[in-house]
């Protein structure tokens, strides 16, 4: 594998572990982050000279344009990790703000487009690319609905699920494949945000598998999209979420 691996939201959790693996797989990397800053230079401290720290909102198109010229000045994009998103406490429909839906969407929906718009630019052989992978971070919310939790946040990840969809097949024959995971029950800080920092420990025992799931099997899923193991996958949602 070789190539630049562009990981958004990858400071941490996740991310973090993806960052960490692509970096042995043979990617440079570079890790974008939003405020996190420490959480992202140090991450990027201990992967060495393969890996660069990039802060950037991928909400606002601006921050999303000058990422994209950080990353061009490592060398080629070859695989766009769309793993930035946020959550919010858990509410029910009736009780959300306007705002709180605006965010959302513009984090985990809007963010994503225009990440994916820059990478299709950079990869696809009809603008002089040489092609690439578009892994898309989505979650089985997206399939559950997040009923009294986080209905915003799970239709936010619905909307990440058409994305890679329809993306793989408007690009498929330009050399670029476009896949996704759908994380369940991870331990990350995402359950501590939300205000339910017990979350995994509460629901593990309702899978099949009867556990929580760490982030580095998410992120081994990942690389495994991204690479030339998967040669015939477009499209794909792929569920790590421990048979749930």
């Amino acid at each position: 594998m070789s190539g630049v691996m562009l990981i958004t939201g990858g400071g941490r959790g996740i991310g973090a572990a993806t960052a960490r693996l692509g970096a042995k797989a043979g990617y440079r990397v570079c890790v974008n982050y939003k405020a996190d800053e420490r959480s992202a230079q140090q991450l990027a401290e201990q992967i060495g000279h393969a890996a660069t720290a990039v802060q950037g909102d991928v909400s606002i198109e601006a921050d999303v344009l000058r990422l994209f010229k950080e990353v061009d000045r490592m060398g080629a994009l070859s695989v766009l990790v769309n793993n930035a998103g946020i959550v919010d406490r858990s509410s029910r429909v009736e009780n959300l703000t306007a705002e709180r839906i605006q965010r959302m969407l513009a984090v985990n929906v809007t963010g994503s487009f225009l990440c994916a718009r820059e990478a299709v630019k950079r990869m696809s052989t009809k603008h002089g690319g040489k092609g690439g992978a578009i892994v898309n971070v989505s979650s089985m919310a997206a399939k559950l609905g997040g009923a009294g939790d986080y209905v915003d946040y799970a239709a936010s990840k619905g909307a990440i699920d058409s994305l890679t969809v329809g993306l793989a097949k408007e690009v498929g024959a330009e050399g670029i494949r476009v896949n996704a995971v759908r994380p369940g029950v991870i331990r990350t800080e995402i359950h501590a945000t939300s205000g339910d920092p017990g979350r995994v420990e509460r629901i593990a025992a309702t899978t099949p598998l009867q556990r929580g799931g760490d982030a580095d099997e998410v992120a081994r899923a990942i690389l495994w999209l991204a690479s030339a193991e998967a040669s015939y996958i477009t499209g794909a949602l792929l569920d790590v979420s421990g048979g749930r």
